[in-house]
Order: C-alpha cells, then structure tokens, then sequence
C-alpha cells in the first residue's frame, strides 16, 4: 500500500511501543516527514512533534529535554533552547513560531500516527 492511497481516517506505525523510552525522544519517519515522539514519564502519555527546530533550522527536536513551565509539558530544543508545549506545539518565548503536532496513539504494541 502507499500513502497515495491512505485517507484520513487511516493510522501508520511508525515505530513500536517497546522502541520508546520514558523523558527520551525518538525520531520517525512519516509520509516522508520527520518526527519526533516523546513519552515523559510524569504522564505517559504519547506527544508526536515535527522534528524540526524553526529557529536552529536542523532536523533535531528528537533530542530535546523534557520538562514543565507552569501546566504546560515542554521539550526544550537542543540548540537555542526555546521551549515547545507538547500539546500544542507552540513555543513559550516567540509565539509566532509553532512545531506541527500529530494524532499518537499506540495499537497492538504499535506507535501509530494519523495519516
């Protein structure tokens, strides 16, 4: 099957549940895009970020630290360190720059994005 013929009600596996470490990125690739997943071990919960930093220019948001400002779950990027919520994917110091943010979720054991 190809992307060509996905819709999008239709989930891909990018990696497997058991590939994820808690506070730890990972980078995938998905419909030729990379990025970046995190599971921050204070929740548990999936976050799936484009892996690209706006501001270094470079494919290296996977690398980022975790944490928290105020309620907001943030990944600091690896170069500048500006902090991106992981919800949203908006950056707490330059609200005019945003990652792009995707559905998660994991299936059968399987990280799956929606295409």
């Amino acid at each position: 099957m190809t992307t060509n013929t996905l819709n999008a009600t239709q989930w891909i596996t990018v990696c497997s549940e058991d590939d994820l470490t808690a506070d730890t990125g990972l980078c995938a690739l998905h419909k030729g895009e990379q990025v970046a997943i995190f599971k921050p071990a204070l929740t548990g919960e999936l976050f799936a970020l484009s892996n690209f930093d706006p501001f270094g220019k470079a494919n290296v948001m996977s690398r980022g630290i975790l944490g928290s400002i105020g309620e907001s779950l943030v990944v600091a990027s690896p170069l500048y360190k500006q902090h991106f919520d992981l919800r949203s994917g908006e950056c707490l110091e330059d609200d005019s720059k945003a990652l792009k943010t995707y559905q998660i979720r994991v299936e059968d054991g399987q990280v799956q994005l929606l295409a």
